[in-house]
């Protein structure tokens, strides 16, 4: 695959993976993205999953044939990308790393080797000259590491984006950029939306005709899109407007109040998405949760607390910074009801959320009284 006369890719397919990063499901797999930019001298952008190091080097080697690289640029340090370092190193003896400083601490942390005799620190604004071809770093802390830079090549308008504009799924398969971009945004990234502005603040100051990520496709065409969602994900705005419906049940009571709910939303043309968090994908719940503008938070008082599913649930959003949101509650509790309590506490360290004035409170089973309050929740979430 090439970008231009002058870059090539030459990241590889991971079909062998389940869960990235030990908990996010992948089923279409993962791509490892690498590139080459071949000029005067010759930089490699980012290297593999160390389970796929020989297969990195043959494609490297297919594309320069008798020329070896200069330079490897190490723009993120997680062992998605970095895990090949050392092998790259040894293949090609005569070339240097170029780094941010924090990186180069996490590689002798991470493989006991900092190469100090063949490093290139670089800091924002640092510039790499390769002959036609010149990259410009861009710092970007926490995004999602905080050794992370960026990298621009002026002369063919790329912006090599290291994580951002990344998404799950191997490059052979074909999917919708949008949904498995944004469960990875939100589920990854999700929490440093402050970072990512001012990312894109940089960003706006440069020509970019082609994003580079180190995950997911190449994007070439209509970029302002994909700009356009990452700023209103990284600004917690709504994405969609609609209900999205969290909630776990034991015995059909709750669910029985949410199917209520949904289709009473659905009936004033609501967009609405409902998630089981005891069967459903919960990276998927929470990437719902993030996606549209109003939340309803549905579960049983257990154990003197809420149902283990929703405690994850919620513990999950505000860990990834969640705000901007209205939200309302369904609780259920036989002799002890606290659920709308407790979710609300879990809830405090949110920023920018509205709570309804209308919530549902059942006693084991739906009543007239909890249809009524269901069709006041109903039509607050309307409005």
């Amino acid at each position: 695959m090439k970008l231009s006369d002058n870059v090539k890719y030459v990241g590889v397919n991971d079909h062998n993976i389940d869960l990235f990063e030990g908990q996010y499901i992948v089923p279409n797999g993962m791509a490892y993205n690498s590139y080459v930019i071949i000029d005067e001298k010759i930089a490699v952008l980012d290297s593999v999953d160390g389970h796929f190091s020989e297969e990195w080097i043959a494609n490297i080697r297919a594309e320069l044939k008798d020329r070896t690289p200069d330079y490897l640029i190490v723009q993120h340090m997680e062992p998605d990308h970095s895990g090949s370092i050392s092998k790259f190193m040894e293949e090609f003896p005569g070339a240097q790393i170029v780094s941010s400083q924090k990186a180069f601490i996490m590689m002798k942390n991470f493989y006991g080797d900092d190469y100090s005799d063949r490093q290139i620190a670089v800091k924002e604004g640092s510039q790499l000259e390769l002959g036609s071809h010149k990259l410009t770093f861009i710092e970007a802390p926490m995004v999602h590491w905080p050794e992370v830079i960026m990298s621009y090549e002026e002369s063919e308008k790329i912006l090599f984006s290291a994580d951002a504009f990344g998404k799950f799924g191997a490059l052979d398969v074909d999917e919708e950029w949008a949904c498995e971009a944004r469960r990875y945004y939100v589920g990854i990234v999700g929490k440093y939306g402050s970072q990512v502005q001012k990312v894109l603040q940089k960003a706006k100051n440069l020509d970019i005709q082609t994003i580079c990520p180190l995950h997911g496709p190449i994007l070439t065409e209509n970029l302002s899109y994909y700009v356009g969602l990452y700023d209103t994900w990284s600004s917690y705005s709504t994405e969609t407007d609609g209900v999205t419906i969290a909630y776990t049940s034991v015995y059909g009571n709750t669910k029985k109040a949410v199917e209520m709910l949904a289709e009473l939303l659905t009936e004033k043309g609501i967009k609405v998405a409902v998630n089981d968090l005891a069967r459903c994908d919960m990276a998927e719940a929470v990437e719902d949760a993030f996606r549209y503008g109003k939340v309803v938070l549905a579960t049983t008082t257990y154990n003197g607390n809420i149902f283990p599913f929703m405690r994850e649930f919620i513990s999950t959003l505000a860990e990834h910074n969640f705000q901007n949101k209205i939200v309302g509650f369904i609780e259920n509790g036989s002799w002890f009801s606290t659920a709308t309590k407790i979710m609300k506490d879990g809830l405090s360290k949110c920023a920018k959320l509205t709570f309804t004035e209308a919530n549902v409170r059942i006693l084991s089973a739906v009543n007239e009284t909890n249809v009524e309050e269901i069709k006041m929740l109903a039509e607050e979430l309307s409005k």
